[in-house]
This record gives C-alpha cells, sequence and structure tokens, in this order.
C-alpha cells in the first residue's frame, strides 16, 4: 500500500513514536486522524503537518471509552470519507514492580489501554474498512509480548495479548473473505517519556535496568526508525503477511521474497515451542 490518498488514524500521535509515525505517513500524503488525550500535543502534531503542506484533524480521545473511540471514529469518517489505515500506537506503561507490590488500579490501567484501546479502535473502523473491502490495522509490539519482563508485568503481558489478538482479528477476517491485513511491529527500544520513567523511577531502575542502559549508552532508537520501517512494512504489505509481527530491522524486501514460505512455515507469529 503506497499512502498517496489515504487516510491514516494513528492513536498516541502527541509525541515519541506516534508523532513521528503521523508525520510520516502525511509526508507520504495520507491525511492524518491524530488521536491522543491531550489535545494541545495532537494540535501541535497536525500544525506540524499542515505547516509541510499535509492535511491532518486532531481529536482529543481516551481509547479506553467506547462511546469517545466511536466518536472519533465517525467524525473521521464525516471529514474524509474513508479509514485506510490504523495504527494502535497509544500505551501505557505505570505499573512498575513485581505483582505483590504494583497498585492493581494503575496495572489495569496499562492492560486496558494497551489491549482494550486497539480492540475498540479495531471494532469501530471495520465496518468502513469491510465495505470497501480494504485497509490494513497495525498494532504495536512491545517488551515483554514474546518473552517475561519481571517488574513490567501489566504492560509485558498486554502486549502478549495484542500480538494474539492481531494474529485472531486476521484469521477472522480472512474467514469471512476480506482483503483487510492486520500486523504489528516493535519499535525497539525508543526514549519517550515511557521509557524514561523507567530511569526516574527506582522501580524502574530495580527491575529494569537494560532501559537506563541502553539510553545511557546512545544506543536508543530514534522514533522516526519505526516510522519509517511502517512505511516500509505498507508497502511490501500482503495477504501472506497477514496477522504476522515485524520488526523495525525487518528487511521487507526479504519479506516479499519468502512471503509464501512464511505463510507455509508459519513464521513471525507466537507459537508455542515444543
Amino acid at each position: 500500500m503506497e499512502l498517496e490518498g489515504r487516510t491514516a488514524i494513528v492513536t498516541g500521535s502527541g509525541r515519541g513514536i506516534g508523532r513521528a509515525l503521523a508525520l510520516e505517513f502525511a509526508r507520504e500524503g495520507a491525511s492524518l486522524v491524530c488521536c491522543a488525550r491531550r489535545g494541545k500535543e495532537i494540535e501541535e502534531t497536525v500544525s506540524i503537518i499542515e505547516k509541510e503542506g499535509g492535511s491532518g484533524l486532531a481529536i482529543p480521545c481516551d481509547v479506553t471509552k467506547r462511546a469517545q473511540v466511536d466518536a472519533l471514529v465517525s467524525k473521521a469518517l464525516d471529514t474524509f470519507g474513508k479509514i485506510d489505515v490504523l495504527f494502535n500506537n497509544a500505551a501505557g506503561f505505570r505499573a512498575l514492580g513485581g505483582v505483590w507490590e504494583v497498585d492493581p488500579e494503575t496495572w489495569w490501567a496499562d492492560v486496558t489501554t494497551n489491549f482494550l484501546g486497539p480492540m475498540l479502535f479495531s471494532r469501530a473502523v471495520l465496518p468502513s474498512m469491510m465495505e470497501q473491502n480494504a485497509g490494513v490495522i497495525i498494532n504495536m509490539n512491545g517488551g515483554g509480548a514474546t518473552v517475561p519482563l519481571p517488574g513490567g508485568s501489566g504492560y509485558g503481558c498486554s502486549k502478549a495479548a495484542l500480538m494474539r489478538f492481531t494474529e485472531t482479528l486476521a484469521k477472522e477476517l480472512e474467514r469471512e473473505g476480506y482483503d483487510i491485513l492486520v500486523l504489528a511491529i516493535g519499535p525497539g527500544l525508543v526514549h519517550t517519556e515511557t521509557t524514561q520513567l523507567q530511569i526516574d523511577d527506582a522501580r524502574g531502575r530495580k527491575w529494569i535496568p537494560s532501559t537506563a542502559e541502553i539510553i545511557g549508552s546512545g544506543e536508543s532508537r530514534p522514533p522516526e526508525d519505526c516510522a519509517k520501517a511502517t512505511v516500509r512494512m505498507l508497502r511490501a504489505a500482503r495477504p501472506e503477511m497477514n496477522g504476522r509481527i515485524f520488526g523495525v530491522n525487518t528487511d521487507f524486501d526479504e519479506i516479499v521474497r519468502r512471503a509464501a514460505e512464511i505463510k507455509e512455515k508459519d513464521l513471525h507469529v507466537m507459537r508455542l515451542v515444543d
């Protein structure tokens, strides 16, 4: 998929990776619907898009609130007429520590933002995508999805659930005959407000010391890396990739060459290893 003339929703696009995604999509010719709880930040993102000659719409939204999600999608359709891409980027990672010491409400807030939010947004955009029988939903992978993340169980478990949701939704759409792809991508470790908390908070330094080590050594990735990789993934997107997980380092030319093998051998998915 080329983004020229498309409409994309990026959740959590007021800063960090979400803003980088929105700007990169706009530079590729897409109209952007920017969503976050902080209205000022997404307005700043849209202002940058418009100064560069693009088109954007800022809509404050809590991704865990169904009414707000449905209203945003309705307004996006009223404004742009269609939705071609949804990137579920918004995430929370506030619960730091062992399960016995974290606040259950903070832990659950991470889970609902990271898992319920993408479900609500996917559910809201799918009727229009089904009507046009086209579209791509992208879910953000994260630390703890494929390996345990001690000290970050809420975040890690929610991301693991989101990766399974990615494949499950893809198979549901395939079973009903829709040409809609559901993909996942991981950004690597990026210096954001979320990762800075792991440095500033004593529990983060205790449980996830690698964050400070990687950022301190200058080995973290800029948010633009994920944005550019996502554009490459969209260009490569094809049915054989449906429901699969990719990374910022993925060679998508190689993925295209091996597409049949990836589907036949069931690669780039979460599986029990026996």
